[in-house]
């Protein structure tokens, strides 16, 4: 039940969600945080599920069963070594998806201190001169797809360093 849930909210796209989230609640940081992590809470949890699943059908979690092991150990000593490569990963991967969802929400006005100066906001002001000139949304935009492309090649780096049925040359 809690996943058929989590696929309903994964069916509508990311920014309606923030949409809704921000029209609910009072504009600022702790409305885009809500909206972020709600954004990002499924992603994560099929991440953990899936993974779990895998796990649980190894035979060293099966051989812990057999011998007798409580459920705390086998989480603790079978389960969490392997759910923290690819959890690890995937924080990784999702600050790029993060960054792009609050730039987008401060694109179209509705998050922080409008005072504050943020990538998104920096490319809603220099949208209106972009018939006279381009470089006042080159710089955000850069900075943006820099920092995401960052994160990424960070992430894809944990995943080679942290993937098990990797050789890494041995």
């Amino acid at each position: 039940m809690i996943m058929r849930s989590i696929d309903v909210v994964l069916a509508f796209p990311a920014i309606l969600i923030a949409l809704l989230v921000m029209a609910a609640l009072a504009p600022g940081w702790p409305a885009v945080i809500i909206a972020v992590g709600l954004i990002n809470i499924p992603i994560f949890a099929r991440q953990i599920r899936a993974t779990t699943l895998t796990l649980r059908s190894q035979d060293y979690v099966t051989a812990a069963v057999a011998a007798g092991a409580t459920t705390r150990h086998i989480f603790f000593w079978s389960l969490l070594p392997g759910l923290v490569g690819p959890l690890v990963v995937l924080a990784t991967l999702g600050l790029g998806s993060a960054i792009l969802e609050v730039a987008g929400l401060s694109f179209l006005g509705i998050s922080g201190d409008p005072t504050v100066p943020e990538w998104g906001g920096m490319l809603a002001e220099a949208k209106n001169d972009l018939s006279t000139s381009i470089w006042p949304a080159i710089a955000p935009g850069l900075a943006i797809s820099v920092t995401i492309l960052g994160f990424n090649l960070l992430g894809d780096g944990l995943r080679d360093a942290l993937d098990p049925r990797l050789d890494h040359g041995k």
